[in-house]
C-alpha cells in the first residue's frame, strides 16, 4: 500500500531518459523490476561470491540469493512505511549488479588495475550496466530505467559501500533507496553470520557478549534447541525479524518528526530517515566488527581472496595484450571506451567459475 506523501509515484517521478509508451498492464516501476530480473547481469549473480566462493557448497549464499533476501526485507519495510514497494524491490534486486567475480576482493583488484582510467567501484558499475552495457533494445543502450531506480543504485551505501559524490547526482536516495540500503545491511549481517556458523568459522561460544545475539537467543530460547541446524537458522532469522521491526518503528518516528511531505524533501534531508534505534544500531555495529575480525579476515577467506586477486590480474593483463580474445560485443567498445575500461567491463561481468577458468587458461 502506497499512501505516504513522500512515496515515489509515477506521477511525481522524473521518468526515463528515453520516452516509452505506457504499458497496458504494468506500472513503470514494475517494468523496471522485470527488466532487472530478465537481464543477463542479474542471472550471472548466481555464480558470484557473497562471502564463500561459489561452487564450494550449494548451501552458502551467492550474490543472487543475497539480492533476493534483500528484496524480501525491503518489501516488508516499504509496505509498512507506506512507500513504493515495487520501486524498493527493483533497487534491492539490482543493488549488487555491479559486483565483479569474487566479491569485494575482486572489486579491490579491478580498482587497482584500472587506477589509470578512473578505477572500479561496484555501485558506479551497476549504473553503467543498466545504462550502457545491457543492450536488449534496438533504439538505445541500457535498460532505460526510471530515474529513481537509477538513483537508488548510484547512491547505494553501507559500511562497505561508499559511493563517491557525483555532480550529476546531487540527490540523496529516496526513502525507497534508503530502505534498500538498510535491508541490504540487515540481510548480509544475518545471513553471513549463519553461513559462517555453517562453515564452522564461527562457534556459538564466540558469540557470547554480543548484545544483539544475546537478546535474540533469549527471545528464541536457543538454549533449549539442541539441533545445530535449527539453532543456527533460528538465530539468523530471529535477528533479521528483530532488526526489521526495529527499523520500521524507528523510521516511522523519524519520518514523522522530520515532517517529510515529498520524496524530494526526503532526498534533500541531511540524515538518513530510514534507520535503526540507537540500541539496535550499536548492537549491529558490534556484530559487524565481530564478523570482520572473526570471519571476513579469517585466514582461509583471505587466502581465497589473494588467489582471486592473482586470477584477475593475470586475466586483465592477458586481455589487454590480446583484446581479440574478448567477444565481439566488447571488442567494438574499445574505440569509444578505451582498452582498459572495456577489459574491466568484460571481466566484471564474469562469474567466479568462468573467470578462474579463463585465468588458468592464460597461464597454460
Amino acid at each position: 500500500m502506497q499512501d505516504a506523501p513522500f512515496a515515489v509515484r509515477e506521477s511525481n517521478s522524473r521518468g526515463r531518459r528515453h520516452n516509452e509508451p505506457v504499458h497496458p498492464y504494468r506500472s513503470a516501476f514494475e517494468r523496471d523490476r522485470d527488466r532487472i530480473i530478465h537481464c543477463a547481469a542479474f542471472r550471472r549473480l548466481e555464480g558470484k561470491t557473497q562471502v564463500f566462493t561459489t561452487g564450494l557448497n550449494d548451501h552458502y549464499r551467492t550474490r543472487l540469493t543475497h539480492s533476493i533476501e534483500v528484496a524480501q526485507i525491503g518489501r516488508t519495510l516499504a509496505r509498512n512505511l507506506g512507500v513504493n514497494e515495487i520501486l524498493t524491490e527493483a533497487i534491492c534486486l539490482a543493488h549488487d549488479l555491479g559486483h565483479p567475480p569474487f566479491g569485494h576482493s575482486g572489486e579491490a583488484a579491478l580498482n587497482e588495475l584500472t587506477a589509470a582510467c578512473g578505477g572500479f567501484e561496484h555501485n558506479r558499475h551497476a549504473l553503467r550496466i543498466v545504462d550502457f552495457l545491457e543492450h536488449p533494445y534496438p533504439d538505445f543502450a541500457g535498460l532505460n530505467l526510471m530515474f529513481e531506480t537509477r538513483l537508488g543504485l548510484m547512491k547505494h551505501s553501507s559500511p562497505y559501500d561508499r559511493p563517491a559524490e557525483q555532480g550529476d547526482w546531487p540527490y540523496r536516495p529516496t526513502i525507497e533507496g534508503q530502505i534498500a540500503d538498510l535491508a541490504d545491511r540487515i540481510a548480509y549481517n544475518c545471513h553471513d553470520l549463519e553461513d559462517g556458523i555453517r562453515a564452522r568459522l564461527i562457534e556459538y561460544e564466540q558469540l557470547i557478549g554480543l548484545d544483539l545475539v544475546t537478546q535474540v537467543a533469549e527471545r528464541q530460547r536457543l538454549d533449549r534447541i539442541e539441533d545445530f541446524v535449527v539453532r543456527r537458522t533460528r538465530l539468523a532469522k530471529g535477528m533479521l525479524d528483530w532488526l526489521a521491526i526495529d527499523a520500521i518503528e524507528t523510521s516511522r518516528t523519524a519520518l514523522a518528526q522530520a515532517s517529510i511531505e515529498t520524496w524530494q524533501q526526503a532526498a534533500d534531508y541531511p540524515d538518513a530517515l530510514v534507520r535503526l534505534s540507537p540500541s539496535a544500531e550499536a548492537g549491529l555495529c558490534r556484530l559487524e566488527a565481530f564478523l570482520m575480525e572473526r570471519m571476513y579476515l579469517h585466514p582461509d577467506l583471505q587466502a581465497s581472496a589473494a588467489q582471486a586477486g592473482r586470477w584477475l590480474r593475470t586475466l586483465f593483463t592477458s586481455l589487454c595484450r590480446r583484446p581479440e580474445a574478448m567477444p565481439r560485443y566488447y571488442r567494438v567498445l574499445i574505440d569509444t571506451e578505451g582498452l582498459e575500461r572495456t577489459v574491466c567491463d568484460y571481466i566484471a561481468g564474469m562469474t567466479d567459475r568462468y573467470c578462474a577458468a579463463r585465468a588458468k587458461a592464460c597461464r597454460e
